[in-house]
């Protein structure tokens, strides 16, 4: 059972029916000394404890095979759109193998993957077409569905200690991004088709504020998908589900809000890989998930140069806690599509460690995508081993875009207690001349070993309390 067909006539726009949040002022900017932690409590109680009714709907009694053999596609619909109109409960999938091709989920409805569950998704193109409306690296389209996707949904679920496998590896799904720089090879030669052509129209749509209607692509394209993605939605939680072998990105919450992913395990090291993406969200909680992916483990994004601008919504009051991040670009990145804004991301007890792992925390955007990055808070964190440096920021991301005019900002960036066993360097930011990172805090924290010293430029009002940093061994 294909997706439902797409009706934007109705959307004006494609504006979020939330009302949009009020930035808040910047206490720093206006002199103010109160704990920027204490905002916390507030966030998290925007986040509710979801409760469904206590009905179980088993995906095999609506016809789901989990013989790893037969489609259990139409199976696992029917019991998710009865539970549904029902008015909820839990759609339990029982042990066994499923294969499946994309899954569109409701509201009041839990999916529930039993331990021993699997979800394994065809790597068939046109089995995610007809297409729906994404966000794909920072621009809206309509494209390739993602295996689980809702679209202006509440109060809804995936949990359960199954696995969603999506079938991912070199020369299935990961060679459609054509040649890549990290991790395993991703199966593409010279003269075999990929992405990167649609990739570009997709830009260009972007820049010449095409309608969102008419970006609509092809299974042709090769668009690769999203593994879960909640578009528009509210109240979701995703608990205790392991993704594996992703053709994209993993859990991927796009101009929603009151998000919770604990206990998540994303293990995919292709192309493009992200563990857990806040997308122009806001009132996060990613919680004691573990990642060890091929691009960065949490990435915050708002959307991407004049597209990201268009819709103009901040990802915002993100909780990052008791997170383990092995392997991966970044422990958490934010950008490098930043067009429309982050602010007030609290990263909290995690642990990052692995030799392919670049940096611990990475801001990075450029003069195209501008936006603004403010009041990032960590503390607490463990690194071991880190390739680049435990701290990096970069407002020279991407060379082919550096010559923008609309230069970024980022100022107001604290890391207290940060523990770095070895590191490339400690420290490194690169802002822009006409445009300096501004008031960076370190506070207590330690770096062990490192190979060469700190990079500083274009930065204002850098501080270092309690903090040494050593001779490069």
């Amino acid at each position: 059972m294909p997706p439902p067909k797409i009706d934007l006539a109705s959307d004006d726009g494609l504006r979020v029916r939330e009302a949009r949040a009020a930035p808040r002022r910047d206490r720093a900017a206006a002199g103010e000394t109160e704990d920027p932690w204490a905002e916390v409590p507030a966030i998290l109680a925007r986040i509710p404890e979801l409760v469904f009714p206590a009905r179980d709907f088993p995906a095999t009694d609506f016809g789901a095979v989990g013989d790893g053999r037969t489609d259990a596609q139409a199976g696992l619909m029917r019991a998710i759109t009865t539970c549904s109109q029902q008015g909820g409960g839990r759609v339990v999938v029982p042990p066994g193998d499923y294969l499946t091709g994309p899954l569109t989920l409701a509201s009041h409805v839990n999916l529930h993957l039993a331990a021993g569950a699997t979800l394994r998704f065809v790597a068939d193109s046109c089995r995610y077409f007809p297409a729906v409306l994404t966000r794909w690296e920072g621009v809206e389209c309509l494209a390739t569905a993602p295996f689980l996707y809702a679209r202006d949904q509440h109060h809804l679920a995936l949990t359960g200690e199954g696995t969603i496998d999506g079938g991912a590896g070199p020369g299935r799904w990961w060679d459609w991004a054509g040649p890549w720089d990290g991790g395993e090879p991703t199966g593409w030669a010279p003269g075999r088709p990929d992405q990167r052509p649609a990739r570009r129209r997709m830009q260009a749509w972007g820049e010449a504020d095409t309608p969102v209607a008419e970006r609509v692509f092809a299974a042709a394209d090769l668009i690769r998908p999203m593994c879960v993605q909640f578009h528009c939605c509210h109240d979701v939680l995703v608990a205790g589900v392991t993704l594996r072998n992703l053709p994209m990105w993993g859990v991927h919450p796009v101009r929603s809000r009151a998000i919770a992913v604990r206990g998540v395990r994303v293990i995919s090291r292709g192309p493009n890989n992200d563990g857990c993406v806040p997308d122009s969200s806001r009132d996060v909680l990613i919680e004691d998930c573990r990642f060890d992916t091929g691009d960065d483990c949490v990435a915050i994004k708002s959307g991407r140069n004049r597209d990201g601008r268009r819709v103009g919504l901040a990802a915002e009051d993100i909780v990052i806690r008791g997170c383990r991040m092995g392997e991966g670009h970044s422990g958490v990145a934010i950008g490098s599509e930043i067009s429309g804004d982050v602010r007030r991301v609290f990263i909290d007890r995690c642990a990052m460690n692995s030799a392919p792992l670049d940096q611990a925390l990475r801001i990075k955007g450029n003069s195209a995508r501008g936006g603004t990055v403010e009041q990032i808070r960590v503390r607490d964190v463990e690194v071991g081993r880190v390739r680049e440096a435990a701290v990096r920021l970069d407002l020279r991301y991407d060379a082919a875009e550096e010559q923008g005019e609309r230069p970024p900002v980022v100022r107001d960036v604290r890391i207290e207690r940060l523990r770095c066993a070895q590191s490339g360097r400690a420290v490194w930011i690169e802002g822009l001349p006409a445009r300096p990172v501004r008031r960076v805090e370190l506070t207590d924290c330690r770096f062990d070993r490192v190979d060469a010293p700190n990079v500083l430029a274009h930065v204002e009002e850098f501080t270092a309390r309690g903090t040494v940093f050593p001779e490069p061994a």
